[in-house]
């Protein structure tokens, strides 16, 4: 029933983030091993949310809406919000003026207040599209707009009955990891896309391309992601593959780890780990192509050596 043979991996990963859900809240509490395990769940939670959005799991509706809301309980917040903000967004604009995501809203510096300060600031632009999204669907397909408001009914009842059986316990198994989840995938979007030249074919992504992929479906291929959008998690590392040759080295990068303490930790002290700005370096070529425009137009000389 499963679309594509691939997505048991995904199954095992909501089995294990279950089960290590349910053994510390009902029996070991917090342990270090344990804790740090299930974070990293929620991150790939994060992840798969992201896919079940652009390709949902099953050819069953029931099974879809049974994994939208095991998924929006784990996330943090309804699911169905991705289809405004990202299918319909992000992917539409890619970065450019119009992306209710776009990383240099604030500032075209990229350090580590920009990173830490981006999940905020990105998630408060990104309210109007879902609040639009929900009007349009309550004119025009109650249906789906039921099953939205159900996302939210399940997780408000999700978070309310775990703080009101252990609200110590709720805090820390359930809203820290939904905050890491939720955190944690602005982060990525923000990292793939900041200083690289969102008006470029090809230069518009930054690629992570380590093992990080294998724990986390191929997240780190991200321009062949923006080509191919429907392409399953599973076929992105070959597709990557027949268009790498197109992208800019500096958008390939081997570590996602080691790109975040070059970038955020270690260019304070070093500047040449900080990235250069693709975006800057398009608009300043194009102010020096209009000036050089004007000084043509004006100087009649010039049009003569022109002709």
């Amino acid at each position: 029933m499963l679309k594509n043979k691939a997505d048991v991996k995904s199954l095992i990963y909501i089995f294990i983030t279950t089960i290590l859900f349910i053994v510390q809240w009902g029996w070991i509490g917090v342990n270090s091993f344990i804790y740090t395990w299930y974070l990293f769940m929620s991150v790939a939670v994060s992840v798969m949310t992201h896919n079940h959005n652009h390709l949902p799991m099953w050819q069953s509706k029931t099974l879809n809406t049974f994994t939208d809301w095991w998924l929006t309980v784990f996330y943090g917040f309804p699911i169905f919000a991705w289809i405004p903000t990202h299918n319909k967004n992000h992917h539409r604009f890619n970065n450019r003026d119009g992306d209710d995501s776009i990383t240099y809203r604030v500032s075209e510096k990229n350090n580590f207040l920009t990173l830490i300060s981006y999940p905020t600031i990105s998630g408060y632009y990104q309210q109007n599209a879902i609040f639009r999204y929900l009007k349009d669907l309550k004119t025009n397909n109650k249906q789906k707009y039921w099953l939205c408001i159900s996302q939210y009914v399940i997780l408000f009842l999700w978070i309310g009955g775990a703080l009101l059986l252990d609200w110590q316990k709720a805090l820390l198994f359930v809203v820290v990891p939904q905050q890491v989840s939720l955190f944690s995938v602005l982060i990525f979007n923000y990292v793939q896309h900041v200083h690289a030249n969102e008006e470029s074919e090809w230069n518009h992504s930054r690629n992570f391309t380590g093992f990080l992929n294998f724990m986390l479906f191929n997240n780190g291929y991200h321009t062949i992601h923006h080509h191919k959008a429907g392409l399953h998690w599973s076929k992105v590392p070959e597709a990557h593959k027949e268009i790498e040759q197109n992208i800019n080295p500096i958008l390939l990068e081997r570590s996602f780890w080691w790109y975040i303490v070059r970038s955020y930790i270690l260019s304070i002290f070093i500047p040449k780990f900080r990235t250069n700005s693709m975006r800057l370096e398009r608009m300043s070529e194009e102010e020096k192509d209009r000036k050089n425009e004007k000084m043509i137009v004006s100087d009649p000389q010039s049009e003569m050596i022109a002709t």
